[in-house]
């Protein structure tokens, strides 16, 4: 199996998805184009032209998809909104902060739709997602989603963490490389309980086969 491909702009812009061999990993990149944009550029301009970029970038990004006619999931486009705000901000007020809080909201916002969905509505948001590509019993399906919000809420706190505590420029590796780095060991600590999950449901459906 690929890994879990989750939706991040700025991180993730949103939410969940899985990889799979149908995805590529030229989409994976497509999706992360305005978080590589914004690091290129404030490598080489600073963090105003970066945050007009990653907004450009954004714009962009969604422009093609809808010309393409191709379906923008809903929190590629409340990333677009969060950017917009944040880094409009940032550049007409000059201050960096606003778009050191934008990754944050996003993942706080990601988290939240997981947690309040299954909680309150009942809605399983990775499993609607993978349920189609993976068998597992709702109870796996349940601590899957619910592990996932709670990651993205300490994701985001520890972006704060970062943002406020450290130097613009190591909050910016950290925004493109650490943070993709914890998604991915976290995705794959995921993978692992998929696969014994999957396991465990195969020999329980051999042991239901009649003999």
């Amino acid at each position: 199996m690929l890994f879990y491909r989750i939706i991040v702009s700025g991180c993730l812009p949103a939410a969940v998805c899985l990889f799979t061999k149908e995805r590529s990993f030229m989409k994976l990149l497509f999706d992360l184009l305005p978080v590589v944009l914004f690091f290129l550029a404030f490598k080489i301009k600073g963090v105003f032209v970066a945050t007009a970029v990653a907004i450009a970038a954004s714009v962009l990004q969604i422009s093609w998809m809808l010309i393409r006619r191709k379906k923008v999931e809903p929190m590629m486009w409340a990333s677009l909104g969060i950017i917009a705000v944040f880094g409009g901000a940032t550049l007409i007020l000059h201050n960096e902060t606003y778009i050191k809080w934008k990754p944050t909201i996003l993942y706080w916002l990601t988290g939240a739709v997981l947690i309040i969905g299954q909680v309150f509505l009942k809605k399983n948001g990775i499993k609607g997602l993978l349920g189609k590509e993976i068998a597992m019993t709702d109870k796996a399906w349940g601590v899957m989603n619910l592990s996932w919000g709670i990651f993205f809420a300490v994701i985001g706190c520890v972006n704060l963490a970062v943002a406020f505590t450290c130097s613009t420029d190591t909050w910016v590796n950290f925004k493109l490389f650490g943070i993709m780095g914890l998604i991915m060991a976290f995705a794959v600590a995921q993978s692992f309980i998929l696969n014994k999950q999957q396991i465990a449901e195969k020999d329980k459906k051999s042991e239901n086969l009649p003999s």
